[in-house]
């Protein structure tokens, strides 16, 4: 059974393992051990995860069986729902857990009357093509300078229905 819960504080930890593992196997043959290395130190350690929560991004596990599977970052913005980080295990990728994840920040979007989901992608992440499939369209190329490193992605974004009535 699949199920999707607010992460609380407690949960970090299992967020920052889960993306230990993720990672490395994700970027390993797109980014230098370096970056990914400082990457995790940054945005995944306890105490980055517990200031991206502070600062507006609101967690969800991913929860197969009720063992953690992935996770979502989601930010709400004025004009629209930002997807700040997705992953899943590796073990489970392909499953239709990142589609799953998707559709539940876009039920969120609708939610909140918003009419557009975004996200950043990097260029040379093959989960670009699985955006494409979820109806996501590139809407800039962009480098975005970020300490020692740069990252180039894609902002891609998919337009929704919002629930507000006209």
């Amino acid at each position: 059974m699949i199920k999707i819960e607010l992460a609380e504080q407690s949960d970090i930890r299992s967020v920052s393992n889960m993306a230990h593992i993720i990672w490395p196997n994700a970027y390993g043959d797109i980014l230098s051990q370096d970056q990914i290395d400082f990457m995790l130190e940054k945005s995944y350690s306890i105490e980055g995860l517990a200031e991206s929560m502070v600062n507006g991004q609101f967690f969800y596990l991913l929860k197969e069986d009720g063992i953690a599977q992935g996770f979502v970052a989601l930010r709400t913005l004025e004009d629209k729902i930002r997807i700040e980080k997705l992953y899943l295990m590796p073990d489970v990728q392909g499953k239709g857990f990142g589609k799953v994840l998707i559709d539940f920040a876009t039920e969120k979007a609708v939610l909140k009357g918003k009419d557009i989901v975004e996200l950043n992608v990097n260029r040379n992440n093959p989960a670009y093509h699985f955006y494409l499939k979820q109806g996501f369209e590139v809407i800039e190329t962009v480098d975005i300078p970020y300490y020692d490193y740069v990252l180039n992605d894609y902002v891609m974004q998919k337009k929704v229905k919002s629930s507000a009535v006209s």
